[in-house]
């Protein structure tokens, strides 16, 4: 290890406290989407960096946007840090995270924003996906300005707050408005695995309209829900097949088709004037999105047929893009497995997730992207999206030193 590499980690681990006590912050202020009023996060968020030393950029979006996607309120942070004097000669890197979060649901042992540690464990909402890594990216990006290594090139940290909605007023709009034109993006990941592929999701809403009738003469009405349970049984038959088609990446597997919501009826005593519900199709990277919507719109049609005196409706919510290798991207993976492999004591592999991420927007717009962040080997062993979500300190601390050892690999010198 080099001189300046020493100083790196030795910097990281004198922050440990203070990094940990910066996440715990983010955690105990809701950040909750939905409903998605996230401005007062990102507010509390900025100034908490600001008293890091660094100088946050606020970008907050129109409140139409906002309220298109369904939110209340969002304003993405921007951190930039140049180093040399000509820091154009060198790569513009830039590493995202996302600040929303579901809400905490029930079963908790304790309290969701407390950011209570017990045994090495942070615990609390989004103290993995993925407030973690805005205390990763920060905190690493802070080691390497301090070690003043000579580099040439800028890092940008993008804290955005609309993942859980799709991305498209974060990484997206950022693109989309030249607020940013990075060479390479890290995106929110986990600690023992390099993610160069991950699954695209497609929400359907299924509507079916009939007419109420009282249940002493049900023959007089037209029953939604008969005819959304044939629709229902159709396509659990269809995912039957998807277990025969699994990604050709590891860690991904087949597609995936889960139905996640239902609503629908007046009262017991009254046949059902409509139901509706919605379904996230997981499309892996070998698919045709496109063709998987209509897909699944035909089995839904074909089953409603049954059923001509109810009306169908279906409406695509959502239509996230899978994540495939991005070309350019081999070296900034093959990097961060080389580092993390070194600060972890173990192989750490390049694959893929069946999850779907915001980081996608940035391949979208043709920047080699990965995944890598602090987080535990598995989404279930660190309770994403359920109770008690938790993330193990130690892997806060090598993850970062992972991040800032690969940024000083992937800026060079002066």
């Amino acid at each position: 290890m080099t001189a300046i590499e020493q100083t790196i980690v030795e910097l990281i681990e004198a922050g440990r406290d203070a990094q940990a006590e910066f996440l715990a912050e983010l955690v105990r202020l809701p950040s909750d989407n939905p409903p998605g009023d996230c401005a007062s996060h990102a507010d509390r968020t900025a100034g908490l960096i600001e008293e890091l030393g660094f100088e946050v950029e606020r970008h907050e979006v129109p409140g139409d946007l906002v309220r298109q996607i369904g939110m209340v309120s969002a304003t993405n942070l921007i951190v930039r840090r140049s180093f040399g004097a000509r820091a154009d000669a060198g790569p513009t890197i830039a590493l995202n995270a996302h600040g929303d979060v579901v809400p905490p649901g029930e079963g908790w042992s304790s309290d969701p924003y407390g950011g209570e540690v017990r045994q090495g464990w942070m615990y609390g909402r989004g103290v993995a996906v993925s407030k973690s890594d805005f205390a990763t990216y920060l905190f690493a990006l802070k080691a390497l300005e301090d070690s003043a290594p000579p580099l040439v090139g800028t890092v940008e940290l993008h804290f955005t707050y609309d993942e859980e909605a799709g991305g498209a007023i974060g990484p997206k709009w950022l693109l989309d408005q030249g607020l940013s034109k990075p060479d390479l993006a890290i995106g929110a990941g986990f600690s023992y695995a390099v993610i160069t592929a991950h699954n695209g999701c497609l929400h359907l809403e299924v509507e079916v309209t009939g007419r109420s009738a009282h249940a002493a003469r049900p023959e007089t009405g037209v029953d939604a829900l008969e005819a959304a349970q044939s629709i229902l049984a159709a396509l659990y038959e269809a995912r039957k097949s998807y277990a025969d088609k699994p990604s050709a990446t590891p860690g991904i597997g087949p597609p995936q088709l889960t139905v996640g919501l239902i609503e629908g009826g007046i009262n017991t005593n009254v046949v059902p004037d409509r139901v509706t519900f919605r379904l996230d199709r997981r499309i892996i990277p070998e698919e045709n999105p496109a063709k998987v919507e209509a897909q699944l719109r035909q089995v839904i049609v074909d089953a409603a047929a049954a059923f001509p005196k109810a009306h169908l409706e279906v409406k695509q919510v959502l239509l996230a893009q899978p994540l495939s290798p991005s070309p350019g991207g081999e070296r900034l993976a093959a990097v961060l497995c080389r580092r993390a492999t070194e600060v972890f004591g173990c192989q750490v592999a390049s694959g893929g997730v069946p999850l779907y991420t915001d980081a996608r927007h940035y391949a979208a717009a043709g920047v080699p992207t990965v995944l890598y962040g602090a987080g535990p080997r598995t989404i279930e062993e660190a309770n994403a999206h359920r109770a008690d979500e938790r993330l193990r300190l130690d892997d806060l601390c090598r993850a970062t030193k992972v991040v800032a050892l690969t940024l000083l690999d992937l800026l060079g010198t002066a």
